[in-house]
């Protein structure tokens, strides 16, 4: 039996007060390991996802050499690594400063930048927000004041097809091209449309009109204010939504300091602004499968099976990217790889090759929608090995455990060891959380995590306990998937918990 654990405080609910920070945050980066129960955590940044053939070569080295041969990916587009030994920091910061992944020591952790990742791929999309993300994280390791932004501070920029832009980010950038018809010959490759985009800080429904060419600018003198407006309100907050719900950041107030740097922004209030809902030219950023391009060429995209990706398969697409692509990955927020620019006929032949080995490349397949957090052995924290259990509910084609039969089909589901439910969905989900007494199945609307409406408990795939057994070969959506790995020993001396992932 599994002994119960003092929970961790969830995410406040709407309308509750924020936290009050006396401290930096502690998120984990590529310099700042964690100390977790399988050994130690690197988090890399990958800003807007981007990764060179020659980036993603590193990486894998690192996990190879370092780490336990596995990449997992967050839901920030990030990498993480595990299984460190203590005293591999600085072969580590060798590895990825060599490969460009450290441009600035200083402002590593800040790194965060999400961007659409089929911006410019598909053909009715420019390259808008992918040329804005470069300009970005070059200001921002430019800048002295961002070094005072917390590791889990989050830019967001959204092409316009809605995507990304309800992640939670602390400025969200929606690309005005998307508002507009693309020409009749769509947009050749990494070309920009000339359109700018609405600029909103945390929860604030009103937003700022700015200019193409000032968009990166923008971004970061927002990030600037907050900074000042966390200071001056003397909350210590981390996150725009975390200042004191008297004193929010409005887009009125971030609007006064673009005016004193010089960059025009109309101030744009609801029901004017609107996150555009997907339109029949957009591909599904969240689907698996091939992408039609301009010219006649196709990205790949695939997932990985509850956000982890062995050395092996991480070498395939890189192989293939460096092959039959453009040279280049980017990573998704939805734990995936995109490959960019195949021929139509290695595209379809490659994408064979990862189904093969292991990845999602069906949009049907129910490992689609089913993330988890780290669980047992790596995360002290955790009940259980909730990724075991997972996958072996998987196996059987079922999604949740038997009491959430009657929960919401078509969510994102999400299994957690603990209440701290490390890296689940944004938006309305199905939370699959270990209990002391077994697996509780809740639907939770969207920033309703600590009231959800449906609760039941159930024993879920057998007990919630390490003896638990685990089924011997876990398949994806295809008869070749390789089996799944055993489960790892417990680590005899508990250690610290993972941190949320980013």
């Amino acid at each position: 039996m599994l002994a119960a654990m003092p929970p961790s405080p969830a995410p406040r609910p709407d309308r509750a007060e924020p936290p009050v920070r006396d401290r930096g945050d502690a998120c984990p980066g590529a310099l700042r390991l964690h100390s977790a129960a399988d050994g130690n955590l690197a988090r890399v940044r990958l800003p807007a996802g981007d990764l060179t053939v020659r980036q993603a070569t590193a990486l894998a080295d690192a996990a190879e050499r370092l780490g336990d041969g596995h990449l997992s990916l967050t839901s920030r587009g990030n990498v993480e690594l595990r299984g460190l030994p203590d005293d591999c920091g600085r072969h580590l910061a060798d590895l990825l400063a060599d490969a460009g992944l450290l441009p600035s020591v200083r402002h590593e952790r800040i790194r965060n930048v999400l961007a659409s990742p089929l911006a410019g791929l598909d053909r009715h999309t420019p390259s808008d927000v992918r040329l804005w993300a470069r300009s970005l994280d070059a200001l921002l390791c430019a800048s002295d004041a961002a070094t005072g932004l917390s590791g889990r501070f989050l830019f967001v920029l959204d092409d316009g097809r809605g995507d990304v832009a309800g992640l939670g980010g602390d400025v969200t950038l929606l690309a005005e091209s998307g508002r507009q018809d693309p020409p009749a010959t769509g947009y050749a490759p990494g070309a920009a449309s000339g359109w700018g985009a609405l600029l909103r800080v945390g929860d604030d429904r009103a937003a700022l009109r700015i200019a193409a060419d000032d968009v990166p600018r923008a971004a970061l003198t927002a990030a600037e204010v907050f900074l000042a407006a966390a200071e001056e309100r003397g909350s210590g907050a981390w996150r725009v939504r975390e200042l004191p719900t008297a004193r929010p950041l409005t887009a009125e107030e971030v609007q006064g300091a673009l005016r004193v740097a010089g960059i025009a922004a109309e101030h744009v209030e609801p029901p004017n602004v609107r996150v555009p809902a997907p339109t029949a030219h957009y591909a599904d950023a969240t689907a698996p499968g091939p992408v039609e391009g301009p010219g006649g060429r196709r990205a790949l995209a695939v997932l990985a099976p509850l956000g982890r990706l062995t050395a092996a398969q991480w070498r395939l697409l890189t192989g293939i990217a460096a092959a039959d692509g453009g040279g280049e990955l980017r990573l998704t927020p939805w734990r995936g790889v995109v490959v960019p620019d195949l021929a139509a006929a290695p595209a379809h032949r490659r994408l064979r090759e990862l189904a093969a080995a292991g990845l999602i490349t069906d949009p049907a397949s129910p490992w689609r929608r089913v993330t988890a957090c780290t669980g047992l052995p790596g995360c002290a924290k955790s009940r259980t090995d909730v990724r075991s259990d997972a996958a072996g509910l998987l196996a059987g084609g079922a999604t949740v455990p038997a009491d959430g039969a009657d929960v919401p089909v078509g969510l994102p589901v999400h299994w957690s060891g603990c209440e701290r439910r490390c890296g689940h969905p944004h938006g309305a989900w199905i939370d699959v959380l270990a209990t002391p007494n077994g697996y509780r199945t809740t639907s939770v609307p969207p920033k309703s995590l600590a009231r959800p409406p449906v609760s039941r408990e159930t024993a879920g795939p057998g007990p919630v306990s390490r003896e638990t057994p685990r089924p011997g070969v876990v398949p994806r959506e295809t008869p070749s998937a390789s089996a799944a790995p055993p489960a790892a020993p417990l680590a005899s001396t508990p250690q610290p918990t993972t941190p949320r992932p980013q």
